[in-house]
């Protein structure tokens, strides 16, 4: 599968976590060419702020190969990840991040982000992390619209 068909998966996650009236962030975890996990945002329905795509596939990822380390791995998620899920991915060893929309868009729509990306937490922490930015921005961009159109979003 290409990098286009794992951001798809993760734009599917997304999509299912607005279906559920959940907040419009998705993720994939991919291993050797293959899907290990996906997941999308849990965090009204578990009442668990830390119920984030990104960890909630870096939950399942562990769990599915038995193991905390997932280097050689690559995570995409629909949007940049937070402080908190970079660090989960630091801390999990995935070699990759690739990401579709910035903090900076989610904020806008009013999502309380720190404005800290990871380009900045990596240079900090040095993290060993790649990070590819941007891709299939426009089609992560539509999901953060249309969420941002419902009458009955919730955003935290």
């Amino acid at each position: 599968m290409s990098d286009r068909k794992f951001m798809l998966l993760a734009l599917e996650e997304a999509l299912k976590s607005v279906r559920k009236c959940q907040t419009p962030f998705g993720a994939c975890i991919v291993k050797d060419g293959k899907v290990v996990s996906a997941a999308h945002n849990t965090v009204w329905s578990d009442t668990d702020s830390t119920a984030h795509a990104e960890v909630n596939a870096i939950r399942r990822a562990c769990k599915k190969l038995k193991t905390i380390d997932l280097s050689d791995c690559t995570i995409y998620s629909s949007c940049e990840p937070c402080p908190m899920c970079f660090s989960a991915i630091h801390w999990a060893c995935i070699n990759k991040i690739i990401y579709g929309t910035a903090t900076k868009d989610a904020k806008k729509i009013g999502f309380n982000e720190l404005g800290i990306t990871d380009r900045r937490l990596k240079s900090l922490g040095k993290s060993k992390v790649k990070i590819i930015p941007d891709f299939m921005r426009e089609e992560c961009l539509s999901l953060l619209k249309r969420f941002n159109e419902l009458p009955n979003k919730r955003l935290y």
